[in-house]
């Protein structure tokens, strides 16, 4: 045996130990790094703050139009109709809060947070230092992706918890009657509300994918903020006009307010589910052309 042979260890059948850099609690670190950078951002701090505005402007504009003899009109199921019932229980500031900023604030602001993923890393020059890490170009973008969805929750949360103190505060609460006219207890209202809170979080999870996507695409985190921005603007304008109604359940956007289905006794399921089966679609397509990208994505540029 040559003095070479005998230096080398001998093979015992198990298989190597991963290296530390690669075990899970690295990639724990990786994304609880992502989100500390995420949400330590003065952008995303007044990003939030616009949203935790918005249920107080509505609560306080309701509350002086009833203050002064006037009455909150609105009939109907949907959306802002909820605005009707605000004064009789506070809790549906909560429902009305996230229908009025989800057609365009609480996706803008998913977009803005979307597409500045990679490309502002890029923009900043730190993508290529990043990778220098061994943390891998899939670890790195699914930290990124988790984050973005992270923040998805954190924003939709951040609307339904002002709209519920808001409303506790300035409006009575108790039992609540459902759309389809039974009562139900506060406890299982303020249950549902946390359902719809989750639903209207996933709903972004399409808009999440699309944004992170498109942030692969471009060294300009502005470029990737607003064309994701646009882009959404563009898919409601086109799920408004009525001509164009063929494509509209194709659309990401379509099923958004389905949320008022969990209002009904019993719920409603077919728009829920065509709406979070619309969401994985439209992430598992962009998420993989993200990943498809970014992996072959020259960073050195």
């Amino acid at each position: 045996m040559s003095q070479a042979e005998a230096a080398e260890p001998a093979y015992d059948g198990r298989p190597a130990a991963a290296p530390p850099d690669v075990r899970p609690l690295w990639a724990l670190g990786l994304f609880r790094s992502e989100l500390l950078v995420t949400f330590r951002r003065w952008r995303t701090l007044a990003l939030l703050a616009v949203l935790a505005a918005v249920p107080v402007v509505v609560g306080i504009a309701v509350k002086a139009e009833t203050s002064d003899g006037g009455s909150i009109g609105g009939g109907g199921g949907e959306g802002p109709a909820f605005i009707s019932q605000i004064t009789n229980n506070g809790l549906f500031l909560v429902f009305t809060s996230l229908a009025a900023t989800l057609p365009f604030f609480l996706p803008m602001t998913v977009g803005v947070v979307a597409g500045d993923a990679v490309a502002g890393e890029a923009s900043a020059g730190t993508l290529r230092y990043l990778l220098v890490a061994p943390a891998g170009r899939t670890r790195l973008l699914l930290a990124k992706l988790t984050t973005v969805l992270v923040f998805c929750l954190a924003a939709t949360l951040t609307v339904a918890l002002s709209a519920l103190v808001t409303g506790a505060l300035l409006f009575p609460t108790g039992e609540v009657t459902l759309l389809s006219g039974t009562t139900v207890s506060f406890g299982e209202g303020l249950l549902r509300a946390l359902a719809i809170a989750a639903v209207v979080a996933l709903s972004l999870l399409g808009l999440a994918a699309l944004g992170l996507f498109i942030s692969t695409l471009t060294n300009s985190g502005i470029a990737a903020m607003a064309a994701t921005v646009g882009l959404l603007i563009t898919v409601q304008i086109v799920n408004a006009i009525p001509q164009l109604d063929e494509f509209h359940p194709f659309l990401f956007p379509n099923y958004w307010l389905s949320f008022a289905d969990l209002l009904r006794d019993p719920i409603y399921w077919g728009d829920l589910l065509k709406n979070l089966g619309l969401q994985a679609l439209y992430a598992a397509v962009f998420g993989s052309a993200a990943w498809a990208r970014f992996n072959n994505r020259d960073v050195t540029a």
